[in-house]
């Protein structure tokens, strides 16, 4: 862990600022009943608290570790042990897999509780931006140390390995940005041939005898899967930037290629055992559509 003092350095964190906390802590003690009650019905948003709380021993130990912690948020006294104290939670975090999109949204509702309690006490100007401040200071300073358990972990995993194990690894996270790319580059090529199927669509129905309502429904078959390769350019540039891979707009595509199947056959008679065969595929892929956007919520 990082000095405690140059921590505190860094964030600006004076004295004067300890005091005005220390001064807020009756206050901020008396509500730490409601506190606890509104940070676990906020929690509990979450989706995946449980598999963390997983009894009511648990869960009554954890009440009364997040209520000492937030009570000690306006201690006034930010030694050593304190940050160790804060190290420790840090820690115990990592050991127990918690995300950190969790911590980082439970300092959202901490934030926001404090900040709206000294909001409804307001007295001067002066004294309450002193301790909007303050409250802010130490929220950020108590983010900063429980993260930075979780920067080093993935710190020690990587010095762990070997020589050639971090060239290896280092060289498969490049060759994956360029296959990345490349897919990104090979999707706006599928994006450019749909437009082109789309316009050979149109020149069909205008110039050939092929029928108004089997035009129209090619038409609409090479619209949709237009749209099905945009969302997928779309859910790829997401994936560059830091986003899960989006198996789901792939086979959101291979739907609409067989949903524009269906269309054109539909007008065919002698199509009927193929759009039977056709139409079982794309129930398949729409429950396995499914089942992927459900995992996806289920991990956000």
């Amino acid at each position: 862990m990082q000095d405690y003092q140059s921590l505190k350095e860094h964030y600006k964190f004076t004295d004067e600022e300890a005091q005005i906390l220390q001064e807020l802590r009756p206050r901020m003690e008396k509500l730490s009943d409601r506190f606890i009650d509104e940070f676990y019905d906020y929690i509990w948003g979450f989706g995946k608290t449980a598999q963390f709380l997983k009894n009511k021993e648990i869960i009554a130990h954890h009440r009364k570790k997040i209520k000492e912690w937030f009570i000690n948020l306006f201690s006034g006294k930010y030694d050593l042990p304190y940050f160790m104290y804060l190290y420790k939670i840090g820690e115990v975090h990592v050991r127990i897999g918690l995300p950190t999109h969790y911590v980082n949204s439970a300092f959202t509702f901490v934030r926001t509780f404090a900040l709206t309690n000294i909001e409804e006490n307001f007295t001067s100007k002066e004294q309450h931006v002193n301790e909007i401040k303050a409250v802010e200071k130490i929220i950020d300073i108590n983010l900063d140390v429980l993260t930075s358990s979780y920067r080093e972990e993935e710190l020690s995993k990587f010095l762990s390995l070997s020589k050639f194990e971090k060239r290896v690894l280092t060289g498969l996270k490049k060759f994956n940005s360029y296959i990345n790319f490349f897919l990104a580059g090979a999707l706006a090529l599928v994006a450019f041939f749909a437009i082109g199927l789309f316009a050979y669509d149109i020149y069909l129905l205008f110039f050939t005898d092929m029928g108004i309502e089997k035009g129209i429904l090619t038409i609409l078959g090479s619209l949709l899967v237009l749209w099905a390769a945009i969302e997928l350019i779309h859910e790829e540039i997401e994936h560059l930037q830091g986003k899960g891979f989006a198996i789901g707009a792939f086979i959101m595509l291979a739907m609409a290629a067989l949903i524009r199947k269906v269309l054109i056959y539909s007008l065919s008679s002698e199509k009927s055992d193929e759009l039977l065969v056709i139409g079982a595929v794309i129930v398949g892929l729409a429950i396995a559509y499914w089942l992927v956007g459900t995992k996806r919520k289920s991990i956000g």
